[in-house]
């Protein structure tokens, strides 16, 4: 992010002016954001409804999002949402509408910030609920 911050905001004639490096950078952006998205939802998510014992059968995602935010561990489930819509977005290849592609990218990185702020949250709210367990 730190590489790609002086592009910001993106605009169509910018992003016809990077090189093929800078646009490499892009590329990866997109994959780290996307995966770093997935394996929240997929992954830490569940684990943190499982370390604070939940109960009940959460098996549509957005009942997860829910007991999350009612927990106090995410904001906003609503939020988090955005944040999937946007991963989503990235899966449709727009090769030639580099309008699009810099309004895609500017949105993107905006909120790759408020994602990485949501997941030192429930990093903070794990550890401090560790710490009460085994206290």
């Amino acid at each position: 992010m730190n590489e790609l911050k002086p592009n910001f905001p993106l605009t169509p004639a910018k992003l016809g002016q990077l090189t093929p490096v800078e646009l490499a950078i892009f590329d990866q952006f997109i994959v780290r954001f996307s995966k770093l998205q997935d394996a929240m939802g997929a992954k830490l998510f569940p684990a943190v409804l499982e370390l604070t014992h939940e109960q009940g059968e959460l098996s549509a995602f957005i009942d997860i999002l829910n007991r999350l935010e009612k927990i106090g561990a995410i904001d906003s489930a609503n939020e988090w949402l955005q944040l999937r819509e946007m991963r989503n977005q990235f899966a449709h290849d727009y090769p030639e509408d580099s309008e699009i592609q810099s309004s895609l990218l500017n949105k993107a990185f905006a909120l790759s910030e408020r994602m990485l702020a949501i997941l030192q949250h429930v990093s903070a709210f794990s550890a401090r609920y560790i710490s009460r367990s085994t206290s």
